[in-house]
């Protein structure tokens, strides 16, 4: 039987997070009714999963991106993606999702079901879905609409161990597409900025195209997203934590000209800029242009490159040499440059 079309023409109030009628006609008439799936129709406090063989990956993320719909996405796909991320940078197969609603008093009934819908069109993408969830009401002027925290639980096949352990030097560093397209999405929405050209968020879920890549490449060394801080952050990260250095290859990382025109009217470097679907891969130097046609047969990857390699030292720098031939360090981000990017 076919349930009439709710009435989304009112607001969240506090009953709605009280546990009553109220609550339970929001969870029947917006969550329900966008992500409905046999783990979540289970209806317990804690669903149970068949994870299979391998060992378990848990991961988990707070969203509380400003504003909550942009250029290529909205808060709810933006859950999806960035968690099923997470999860396939350590080479798991994702098994589900768990998802937490934090909403604020006053909060758009329609809003919130658009946000819904975002999420369950996401998680069918990708195959993956929302096991279990719950929602609570905060006062009005106590929150900013709504946030989302989403957890995932995921399975590493055998013989895959991704971790900044295994770097070395001479490996080669990947990257699976042009950096900065969220930022400067989420920059222009935000202050109503227009550069001639409608600048979209990258966010999108990589986990499929990792699955090939570890298929492919069974041994690679280390993948990471790089989000908030962008690549610059990314490999930062990953030079200190192995004690080596990164060069890099200005000319070889991509990144599109409304970007970098975007970049340079505001001052910014693109190397700092957030991305939602992009991934670093590092791995042997043998494997680089095996991982590279993998990536390059998905769509979240048709615009890979390799751009630079591990080297000894100087441990903890990043390096670059630029696109006139000097040389340059790639420094931490230094203070927010954008604040609730995701």
């Amino acid at each position: 039987m076919t349930l009439p079309a709710p009435d989304l023409s009112g607001s969240i109030d506090m009953s709605h997070g009280g546990g009553g009628r109220a609550m339970a006609r929001l969870i029947r008439d917006i969550f329900l009714r966008h992500l409905a799936n046999p783990l979540l129709d289970q209806g317990h406090d804690a669903t149970r999963i068949d994870a299979g063989s391998g060992r378990i990956a848990v991961t988990t993320d707070a969203h509380v991106i400003s504003p909550l719909f942009f250029p290529g996405g909205d808060i709810g796909s933006l859950a999806v993606h960035g968690t099923l991320n997470d999860l396939a940078m350590a080479g798991a197969r994702p098994l589900a999702l768990t998802a937490a609603f934090i909403i604020e008093e006053g909060f758009p009934l329609a809003d919130l079901d658009r946000i819904a819908a975002s999420m369950g069109r996401a998680c069918r993408e990708a195959g993956v879905p929302v096991a279990t969830g719950d929602t609570k009401v905060v006062e009005r002027g106590k929150g900013d609409g709504v946030f989302i925290t989403t957890s995932g639980v995921g399975v590493v096949p055998e013989g895959v161990d991704i971790g900044p352990r295994r770097l070395r030097a001479g490996q080669a560093i990947l990257l699976s597409g042009p950096i900065g397209d969220h930022g400067i999405a989420i920059l222009s929405k935000r202050q109503g900025l227009e550069f001639g050209t409608e600048i979209r968020s990258d966010s999108a879920a990589l986990h499929r195209m990792v699955a090939d890549m570890v298929a492919a490449v069974p041994g690679i060394a280390v993948l990471r997203d790089p989000t908030r801080g962008g690549l610059s952050a990314t490999l930062n990260e990953l030079a200190g934590a192995a004690g080596l250095g990164m060069q890099l290859d200005e000319r070889a990382i991509p990144v599109r000209p409304e970007v970098a025109s975007a970049c340079e009217l505001l001052g910014l470097d693109p190397l700092n800029v957030a991305n939602e679907g992009k991934l670093v891969c590092i791995c042997e130097g043998e494997d680089a242009e095996t991982l590279l046609a993998v990536m390059r047969a998905h769509v979240e990857g048709r615009d890979a490159a390799r751009i630079g390699h591990v080297t000894v030292g100087p441990a903890g720098f990043v390096c670059m040499t630029t696109a006139i031939g000097g040389q340059r360090v790639v420094d931490w981000l230094s203070g927010e440059q954008l604040p609730r990017i995701c």
